[in-house]
């Protein structure tokens, strides 16, 4: 099948949209250029519905089918904020702001997404309503919790939803995807080391926390190496250290920060108990104290079974079945579209960037090329899963895309 035809009539104008949004990243929730710019496109569009501010600064678009004999809804969700790093593309459409840029491709999501969105509105060729979801705040601000905290499932109630992610180093025109846990779960740890402070030439009158964090930082690797089954994930890293300010001072305090990461809840649950017992347990046999303060931040992001093979199928009517793997190794990094898969079925699916830098790195940037692939896909998700009430489909054919 390859790609819609509309996609290859309008592929410059999505290009030129996302290099605009490229141009000019916006953080977290604090999006209102992005979405404003993102709503009045889908409002350009003819979306039935198109409301803005859910969840702080999301947006949500409705299309409608030529029928609604099902009753059906499907949620398709794009992220829209970018990162705080400074850009090193070079490019000509590279970041405008200063220490901010789209280094995840949130701008290449929204665009495809908005793609959709104009097939979509145009053909209403299925049977039910798309729902379109542009979420705020992905990157460490839990923008999809905040978005279901407003309602949106309430208020536009969907049967499945799903998410498309860049992947760099996969072909551009290629997909890949698994069931079950795909990304980590996201804690992070802050711990308060209290000793007792004093010259740096008497350490015998003082507690010394500097020892006490040394042996904390190794005792607690031996959590994931020698307390966690082998064949399970966690990782759990010390990232920053703060305390003192002489040299000749023993500090009273130390502060450590960091996160952990697992793929399954149990396992998050058991490293949190562990890490509480080495932080005081350990603080105690030097005669300091510890605290431990962990938050829990995003779950482990899992993939439906089902909702996954059917999204693997309508990537395999897009790009042919030869170019859609069905075995995407996990990840530790986090994704707050787990929140939503967490309370409606569904599946995320990687989309090849090509030859790129990685995510999150100064000189990545979204491969324009990928545009039609992920447009192509939506569109054919929601015919698959809105047409003939959402019967469920058959295989793709074994040919390759012309």
């Amino acid at each position: 099948m390859a790609v819609d035809n509309w996609v290859s009539d309008h592929l410059d104008e999505l290009i030129a949209f996302r290099r605009d949004l490229h141009r000019n990243p916006e953080l977290l929730y604090d999006l209102p250029r992005t979405s404003a710019k993102v709503a009045a496109a889908l409002r350009a569009m003819g979306c039935d519905e198109v409301v803005e501010g859910v969840g702080g600064s999301g947006v949500v678009a409705v299309v409608r089918g030529r029928t609604d004999a099902s009753g059906r809804a499907i949620g398709l969700r794009a992220d829209m904020d970018a990162l705080p790093i400074a850009e090193a593309t070079g490019k000509p459409w590279a970041s405008l702001a200063a220490g901010k840029m789209h280094a995840c491709g949130h701008d290449g999501h929204t665009t495809m997404l908005l793609g959709a969105a104009m097939g979509l509105a145009r053909e209403r060729a299925f049977d039910g309503t798309a729902v379109l979801i542009f979420q705020p705040a992905e990157e460490g601000g839990a923008g999809a919790r905040a978005m279901m905290e407003d309602g949106l499932f309430r208020r536009w109630p969907v049967q499945e939803v799903y998410a498309m992610h860049n992947r760099p180093g996969l072909p551009v025109g290629e997909f890949t995807i698994a069931p079950g846990p795909i990304m980590g779960s996201v804690d992070m740890i802050g711990i308060e080391i209290e000793g007792v402070g004093g010259h740096a030439a008497s350490p015998h009158q003082t507690v010394d926390p500097v020892p006490v964090t040394a042996a904390l930082v190794q005792a607690v690797q031996a959590i994931a190496a020698r307390t966690i089954d082998p064949m399970d994930s966690a990782v759990i890293s010390i990232t920053t250290i703060h305390g003192g300010d002489a040299f000749n001072v023993i500090p009273q305090s130390i502060r450590l920060t960091g996160t952990v990461r697992t793929l399954k809840e149990d396992v998050r649950a058991h490293v949190e108990t562990r890490l509480g017992q080495a932080v005081s347990g350990i603080a105690a046999a030097f005669g300091a104290s510890g605290r431990l303060d962990y938050s829990r931040h995003y779950p482990v992001t899992v993939n439906h079974a089902r909702e996954t093979e059917l999204a693997a199928l309508a990537a395999e009517a897009v790009a042919g079945v030869g170019r859609v793997g069905r075995d995407m190794p996990a990840t530790l990094g986090g994704e707050d579209f787990a929140f939503m898969l967490a309370e409606v079925p569904g599946a995320m699916i990687n989309i090849g960037n090509g030859p790129s830098a990685g995510l999150h790195h100064p000189a990545y940037d979204f491969d324009d090329e990928a545009i039609a692939w992920g447009c192509s896909y939506w569109c054919e998700l929601v015919r698959r899963r809105l047409g003939a009430g959402g019967a469920e489909p058959s295989r793709a054919p074994r040919e390759e895309p012309a």
